[in-house]
């Protein structure tokens, strides 16, 4: 049994962050899955909201390490 954690660079601010790889909120840019990080959710949320788009709600463990076994 192992863990996982996921280093990236989020496409909103460039920000390099860690991030549980399966449940990370993403944007699709150019068919590609690209991570955002927390900080960035907050920011976009009020304007999704106004928008009338559902805000982003992230799973409690995106920003943590996961099991390797959710990676399967």
């Amino acid at each position: 049994m192992g863990w996982a954690l996921c280093h990236g660079y989020c496409i909103g601010c460039g920000a390099l962050f860690a991030f549980n790889p399966v449940r990370v909120p993403s944007i699709t840019v150019n068919g590609s899955r690209e991570p955002i990080c927390n900080a960035c959710v907050h920011r976009a949320n009020p304007e999704r909201i106004k928008n009338g788009l559902e805000p982003i709600v992230p799973a409690s463990d995106a920003y943590e390490a996961c099991d390797e076994s959710e990676l399967e």
